[in-house]
């Protein structure tokens, strides 16, 4: 389709948003077609304070915005900020920040929640700002991670590098695993 036929659909906004995005899906394929080496690693960029960080595009099931209601778990550490109903599901919130020793995430309007995809720890994390999908080619990719201000070298799984900028990968999976993270009751 041309210019002139898109302007013909602008009556039908279904029918014009599919071809918007099979245009889209084929200029995504030839610019990684064009790629000049390895495969692409898609993450989801956000930020806890001043540090901007990186999560797999396959550890996150979704972004959400933090809910006006939260229940608080009694007995639960200060990091738990508390329970959250996403969709019927009872999904507990963990202030990332403040388990990492941050201090605890003011909620803004730029606030958000990264639900975790784990089907055997449901977790919602807030975030400062979640800043979006982020596409990196694997020779970009280095396994030493930057010093970084949040007390959280043991989950940062390597890094991105691009135009002197470093983008720390952080492993929600490590994250998940951990025994710190899984006990969450105050002694």
């Amino acid at each position: 389709m041309n210019a002139i036929e898109l302007r013909s659909l602008l009556g039908k906004p279904y029918e014009l948003l599919l071809e918007v995005e099979r245009r889209a899906r084929a200029a995504q394929a030839g610019q990684i077609r064009d790629a000049q080496s390895g495969a692409e690693w898609v993450g989801v960029a956000f930020r806890l304070g001043a540090e901007t960080f990186l999560v797999a595009r396959e550890e996150t099931r979704e972004v959400m915005s933090v809910p006006i209601f939260l229940t608080r778990v009694p007995g639960a550490r200060p990091w738990i900020r508390g329970l959250a109903n996403l969709r019927g599901q009872l999904l507990p919130v963990i202030d990332l920040r403040a388990f990492l020793g941050g201090g605890a995430a003011p909620i803004g309007r730029n606030a958000r929640i990264l639900v975790v995809n784990s089907r055997d720890v449901p977790a919602g994390l807030l975030v400062d700002e979640v800043l979006g999908f982020r596409r990196f080619m694997d020779s970009e990719f280095t396994s030493q991670p930057p010093t970084t201000m949040l007390n959280c070298d043991r989950y940062l799984a390597g890094a991105f590098r691009r135009s002197g900028e470093v983008a720390p990968v952080f492993g929600l999976s490590a994250l998940l695993e951990s025994n710190e993270f899984l006990m969450g009751a105050a002694h």
